[in-house]
């Protein structure tokens, strides 16, 4: 009866390792999969942001050169 019961629990504590492994390996894939998502969108949103900011800087200095009328 002993060594049934150890062959129980051997097959047990096996496939509770298995699954424990799976698990991790699928939560891990999860975890890659969501990180390269929001590095994306934020590189979207840095390239955005980047592009205004130089259409700002260019109409800064379009009108930085422009002669200013003195007005009194």
């Amino acid at each position: 009866m002993g060594y049934v019961l150890r062959v129980r629990m051997a097959s047990f504590f096996a496939g509770a390792a298995t699954a424990s492994f799976i698990g991790l390996y699928i939560l891990h894939n999860d975890y890659k999969v969501a990180h390269q998502s929001v590095s994306h969108q934020m590189k979207g949103l840095h390239d955005s942001l980047d592009r205004r900011i130089a259409a700002l800087e260019k109409l800064k200095q379009a009108e930085a050169s422009q002669p200013t009328e003195l007005t009194e």
